[in-house]
């Protein structure tokens, strides 16, 4: 594998415009995304530790799990129905490591299930360290006019008011040295007019986790973000047009998509005890495309 960061992985002009139903599944994306799983290296960073991450079936969340199992920790994901199979494969990468894999279906659009979820972590795991709001739900549009009412709900409800509900519910279980990490987006700063409800939405986990770090940080937990740009998941080929997708990511400097696998590392930092003078920060991960 390369180590030049433009060519590492494959451009645009070997990704075939494709299209899926929502959610989107791994196994049917050409080329496949790259999880770290020949990859990842763990030294123990994560040893001891209990984490939770939501939308942990694929997509940044597989590469999350198994970066947190290579450093040591226990991880619990939660995912939809529909995403059962990459569910399975997630936890199957987790146990291989050597680390307990437990999961548990649901829409975190309830508050109730984000309760149960936290509740069932902390049953399976025997505890909770680390959270990972990171599930989200996006769906291009021609605009405005385009956007129903209940889409709109279901964006905020899963991309907001689930890390509102889930932070809730854990901070009983976190003690000092405990960390809470968010997934907003280069969208929170640059919005792009066919996803104005979903940068919304990551502008608004942006302004939680810096207000959430102030009120937590005298109780020695961490409240961190991570600001991806575009990275190649299965919900790009299930919430875009099949022409965007094939062309997804050129419009940056390094001139292709990021991969999972180039993100997981960041998490792991600040999860870590390398990261412990660090909250309510963000780290971009954008491709070489300018954050403030």
């Amino acid at each position: 594998m390369s180590s030049d960061p433009t060519n590492r992985y494959a451009g645009p002009d070997e990704q075939e415009p494709q299209q899926q139903e929502h959610p989107g599944h791994s196994d049917a994306m050409t080329p496949e995304p790259d999880y770290g799983e020949k990859t990842y290296r763990g030294s123990g960073k994560l040893t001891g530790k209990r984490a939770l991450i939501t939308g942990g079936d694929s997509g940044i969340g597989r590469a999350v799990a198994l970066a947190f199992a290579r450093e040591g920790a226990d991880v619990m994901i939660s995912y939809l129905d529909a995403e059962e199979d990459d569910a399975r494969e997630t936890c199957r990468l987790v146990r291989e490591s050597g680390t307990t894999a437990a999961s548990m279906a649901g829409d975190i659009q309830s508050e109730e299930h984000c309760t149960q979820l936290v509740d069932q972590c902390v049953q399976e795991l025997g505890g909770l360290d680390i959270l990972v709001n990171n599930a989200a739900y996006q769906m291009s549009r021609k605009g405005i006019a385009d956007i129903s009412t209940e889409q709109f709900d279901r964006v905020l409800k899963t991309n907001v008011y689930a890390m509102f509900w889930l932070c809730k519910a854990a901070l009983p279980h976190l003690s000092e040295g405990s960390a809470i990490i968010n997934t907003t987006s280069i969208q929170a700063y640059e919005p792009s007019p066919n996803l104005l409800d979903y940068a919304t939405s990551k502008a608004a986990i942006l302004n939680f986790t810096k207000g959430l770090a102030q009120e937590l940080a005298p109780k020695g937990i961490r409240v961190n973000a991570v600001a991806p740009g575009p990275i190649w998941t299965p919900l790009i080929p299930a919430t875009m047009p099949a022409e965007k997708v094939g062309e997804f990511g050129a419009d940056t400097p390094l001139g292709r998509a990021g991969q999972p696998a180039e993100l997981a590392p960041i998490f792991v930092f600040l999860a870590s005890d390398d990261s412990t003078y660090i909250t309510g920060e963000r780290i971009g991960a954008t491709g070489g495309r300018p954050l403030p």
